[in-house]
Order: structure tokens, then sequence, then C-alpha cells
């Protein structure tokens, strides 16, 4: 019998490990189930599983913005359906005021009940990327969206499966009664069905642990696991010092945050007072985000392996003001605060704890299609260097974890053609230790199409640090088919013609430490 006042060092990893499993194989069940390229290929998806109050306890290592807030989502179910959630149930949200990131991320929550179907004992959630949930423009990323109305279609809690019964007809009236409806709704439900087979697994695999380890030991484990979390980053803080960083976006806007290291309890606070208000573009972070993102970079200062969980959070006090940037209220748009104000938020706190200079900063999202296709894609750029290594060419840094379509798969599902791809030669900045260099993309267009590109750090660089030098702002333009040339600004919707090319150059990573240093170095190596 285990001793549960207390966690067994060897039962504590066996069941992290467990934990973390049963997620990467509801991961694998989404991949294998989903129909459109975003899930099946790109892999813009994440699952973790939750304790009965909503709150994280293990995640497979996908998508560090999905995850970090996908809790809030959970509790948010909780607190709002609470008494009417039923076995076999599975609820829809992607509210980005309720706990999600922006419409296209849509979760799939399910809650786990006991034997008697009484109590509600677990959580577990599934997070996909649509490829088109709606709004103004093909793949629901538009560029110049000034309100969450034209970016989509908004699930709020929505009732997906009822006791075991899918509610086809309800998510197809829903999916068609907008303003601006999805455009392709098979490819929504068939990805939506994927989900709920994904947290099918997750659900079962824990059935399947209650019942070999039993309920009391499981539960006293996520607590455990939570607590061991929470200590792992009370020792990375034990480490650090105060600081404070203000970073400016191509926009204007400006985010600050000041980081307080309080030694004696082992806590830290993280102050975002003195960032810009909310905007009336779409750049605005959902609270949700906000906290995913500071919940990465304390995650990644530990140096033990562990999963990202709730007990991550315990020793961070937020202060994060209503209504600003990085707290905006509704009707705010948000489509590009989830994917590239977190990156921001993210160098912005590396900047002030002086361990890493600026990575790309920006995920360069892609969107192209018409009424028959919708493609969605995040292109890699440059890491930032830090204190003793440099950055890495061509690699999706910090928010997203996603991969590219193969080219292959692209070309065949889609009429365009990936006419080139490579790394961008001397966009990282130089510095004792030289920041990751960025990659060019061109794709050529076979039909005409609407795209839309969706980035930042065209204007501003990023950052060096202690001395390093600022990686190459990228670069964004159309060639067209007779050889005309249009210069894009961060942000920009484009009406493709067949033949027409449109080529992305991503920036390249920060440089850290003075590059003298970096000269003597090498010198030193003859």
């Amino acid at each position: 019998m285990l001793n549960l006042s207390q966690p067994d060092p060897i039962y504590l990893e066996i069941f992290k490990n467990l934990y973390q499993f049963i997620a990467e194989q509801m991961g694998i069940t989404l991949q294998n189930t989903a129909s459109s390229v975003n899930i099946k290929e790109r892999l813009d998806f994440s699952c973790a599983i939750f304790d009965q109050k909503g709150l994280l306890v293990a995640n497979a290592p996908h998508i560090p913005v999905h995850l970090g807030s996908m809790s809030e989502s959970v509790k948010s179910l909780s607190q709002d359906k609470g008494n009417q959630l039923q076995p076999g149930d599975v609820y829809l949200s992607n509210n980005p005021y309720n706990g999600g990131t922006h419409l296209p991320d849509v979760t799939a929550i399910t809650p786990v009940f006991d034997d008697n179907n009484q109590h509600i004992l677990f959580y577990v959630a599934s997070r996909g990327h649509q490829a088109d949930i709606g709004g103004i423009t093909p793949g629901s990323m538009p560029p110049n969206s000034t309100s969450i109305l034209e970016e989509g279609i908004l699930f709020d809690n929505f009732l997906l499966v009822k006791k075991g019964q899918f509610r086809e007809q309800e998510v197809r009236h829903i999916l068609a009664d907008n303003p601006y409806p999805a455009r392709n709704p098979e490819q929504n439900i068939a990805d939506f069905q994927a989900q709920i087979a994904a947290n099918t697994k997750g659900l079962q695999e824990l059935q399947k642990m209650v019942t070999q380890y039993g309920l009391e030991t499981v539960q006293a484990y996520m607590k455990f696991v939570q607590d061991n979390a929470e200590e792992c980053v009370r020792k990375a803080i034990d480490v650090l010092t105060d600081g404070e960083f203000s970073y400016e976006m191509d926009q204007g806007a400006v985010i600050k945050v000041k980081v307080t290291i309080d030694n004696q309890n082992r806590n830290v606070t993280i102050d975002f007072t003195g960032t810009s208000e909310q905007l009336n573009n779409n750049f605005n972070a959902p609270k949700a985000v906000t906290q995913a993102a500071v919940l990465y970079v304390f995650r990644t200062l530990v140096n033990d392996n562990i999963p990202l969980n709730a007990g991550c959070l315990k020793p961070l006090h937020l202060i994060i003001p209503e209504g600003s940037l990085l707290n905006p209220q509704y009707p705010a748009a948000v489509v590009a605060g989830n994917v590239e104000t977190s990156q921001v938020i993210v160098d912005a706190l590396y900047g002030a704890l002086g361990v890493l200079a600026a990575s790309q900063g920006t995920m360069n999202n892609f969107t192209f299609g018409n009424e028959n296709y919708q493609y969605y894609e995040t292109i890699c750029g440059g890491s930032g260097a830090g204190v003793n290594f440099n950055g890495t060419d061509a690699v999706q840094t910090h928010m997203t974890n996603s991969r590219l379509t193969d080219p292959e798969v692209l070309e065949f599902r889609y009429p365009v053609l990936v006419e080139e791809f490579k790394v961008r030669e001397n966009s990282g900045g130089n510095g004792q230790y030289s920041g990751g260099n960025g990659v060019i993309r061109n794709i050529k267009f076979l039909e005409p199409m609407t795209a839309n590109i969706l980035s930042s750090h065209r204007k501003i660089s990023p950052f060096g640090l202690a001395g390093g030098e600022a990686g190459k702002v990228g670069k964004n333009w159309v060639k067209r088919k007779e050889g005309t040339e249009e210069i894009l600004n961060s942000t920009a919707t484009v009406e493709m013609k067949s033949g027409d090319h449109f080529i992305i150059e991503t920036p390249g990573g920060g440089g850290f430490g003075n590059s003298h240093l970096n000269v003597a170095r090498r010198l030193a190596l003859y």
C-alpha cells in the first residue's frame, strides 16, 4: 500500500510519465483521424488532461500557446455548466474572453465521471486549429479585422455531444447561421469528430489507470505532480534577479513588463502595467494567452523534465491591467494576439530576465483560399542567442510548435507550387553568440485566390542582448506574373492571380554578447 501523505520518488516519475503518455496518445488519435491539413500534417493541435477542478495536470509537447491557456477553458465550462454536465457529453469552446486564444483554435472538452456516473473525476480536452471557422477572409486569420465578429464563429461552451449523441444538425446550423459563415463545414465537422475521438481515448486511458492503481492514488499523484512542478519553478526563481523591459511592436504599441523576485517567499511578480491600451486592430492578446506566454517562459527556465501544468503557475503573481493590449475587453479583435503578440510577450520577458535575445518574434501567419480551398501555415525563422549558445536557423520559435506541410502534400491538396524554401543567410544578429537565420519561402499560385499575411518584425528588429546585434527584419512581397513587384506591410490582403508569387522572408534572431568576443573566441580555436 502506497503512503499517500507524501510522494514516493519512483512513483512520482512513473505517474508523471503516465499522465503525459495519455495526452500523447490523445494526440496520436487526433492526428490519425483528422481531415484537415492543418491538424493532420501541420500538427496544429494540443491535448491535455486536467484534474477535478479543471487544473492542468499534464500535456503532450504540442503548442505552448494552447497548453498554457486550455485550463481556463475547462474551468470556464465547469463554472458555467456545473451540475448540467452529464456522462457522454462533449462541449466545444473557442471564446477568447472565456479561456480561448483566437477563434480558429476550437477546444473540445469531455468530463470523466466515476463508475457510478455521479461525480466528475477529471477532464480531458483537445484544441485544434480549424482551417476555416468563418470570418471576413478565407482561413479565418484576417489581417485587418477590428472586431471579434469579423474573425469567425464563436462557440461558448456549446454542447457538441449530448450523452453520446453527436449533435450534427445543431453544429451545422451554427456554422452556417453567421454573417461570415464557415466555408467548409464538412471539414469542420470531420475535425470536431476527430477531437471527440481523441478525448474518448484520453477518457479510456484514465479509466484504465484508475482500475489499475485506484482512484485515491491517481488523484493523489495528480496533486504531487503539480506540487513537484511548483517546486521546480521556485528553484528556477531562486537564481533570477529583478528586471524590466519595454518592447515596441510594428504597429507602435508597447509591451512593458517588470519582474520582481521575492527571494524570501520564493515567488515572482510579473507586472505588465504601462503596456498599451487595447488596440483597434487584431493584435490584442486575450488574458489566457498572456498567462500562457508567462507560463511558457518560466517552464523553459526549469532544468528538470516536468510536464507543463498548473503547479508552474503557483509561484507566479501576474498583474495584467484590464482593457490593455494583454487583457482586452469584448468585442476587441484578437486573431493576431494569439499568434503574434504572444511571441512579443515571451521575448520581452526573456529581455527583462536578461537570459535570451529576441527570436524572430512572429509566426508569419500565411493564409490563402477561396470558396473551394482554405489553407493556413506558420513559417519558421531564427531563434535568439543566449548566454552560452547560438540561435538556431529556420526553426519554429516559442509559442508555436507546429510544422510546415510537406511540399508534396501541399501541392497535391492545393493549386500552388513551392518554388523556393531556403535559409535566409546573414539574417541573424551577430554577437559573441549569434542569432539564428530566418528563411525565404516562395509560393506560386496556379489559381486565383485571396492571400493574407499576418506578421510582425517587418519594421522593428528582434533585439540583441548584452551587446549583441539585432536580427534582420522580415519582408513580405508579391511578384506578379508579368514581373512587377509589390512590397507589403506586416499585415496585408492580396488578390493573387494564376502565375503570381507570394514571397515571405522571415526575421533572424538577435545576438548575445559583444561580437568582438565572438571573433576572439574563434581565433582561440586556431
